[in-house]
């Protein structure tokens, strides 16, 4: 972690209004109680935690990438950002989506690591790309296009942003690892 303390602490559920506790109950989790430290941080700016989740949900549950690869492109990222908190949430999801430990592992070295697909090769320099020059290079998008609608090449994009930022918030606000999660 970047910060062993938050800059931002997390919302205890007794300094909670009833506005931020509507939002946890809604974050996802069945409960306030259950609610993760990014929306435990997050809460305290109720409009903007709000608005960022809508534009998240579509990122994370109605993309129109399967979850497999969406979760290539968030762990990329969060690698590329040091967001160790972010890497350790999608470390679970995408096992759930389909990644193996050693394509995981694999994701730190990115693209030229061994075993990967010419299609998972794509996907992690287009992360790349996106991070260290903020635009997918010619020959990468063309690779994609061979299997990607536009809607999906604008949520290639879209997840890469949406996660760089998630990144900047947990690294910057020192959003710390939940009980039972493992970081880099």
């Amino acid at each position: 972690m970047r910060l062993s303390t938050p800059r931002v602490p997390v919302l205890e559920d007794s300094e909670a209004s009833e506005e931020q506790r509507a939002l946890l109950a809604t974050s996802g989790s069945d409960t306030t109680a259950k609610a993760v430290n990014i929306f435990r941080t997050l809460v305290h700016y109720p409009k903007l935690m709000k608005r960022w989740m809508v534009f998240a949900n579509h990122v994370l549950f109605k993309s129109s990438l399967n979850s497999r690869d969406r979760e290539l492109l968030i762990l990329r990222i969060g690698w590329l950002c040091q967001a160790e908190y972010e890497w350790a949430q999608h470390v679970v999801i995408g096992r759930k989506a389909g990644l193996e430990d050693d394509e995981i592992a694999n994701i730190k070295l990115g693209a030229d690591a061994p075993g990967w697909s010419s299609f998972d090769q794509l996907l992690l320099r287009a992360t790349d790309e996106l991070h260290h020059d903020a635009f997918i290079s010619t020959a990468t998008w063309q690779g994609l296009e061979q299997k990607y609608s536009r809607e999906q090449l604008m949520d290639v994009i879209f997840t890469v942003g949406n996660y760089t930022v998630v990144s900047m918030a947990l690294n910057t606000l020192g959003v710390q690892l939940d009980q039972g999660l493992k970081g880099f």
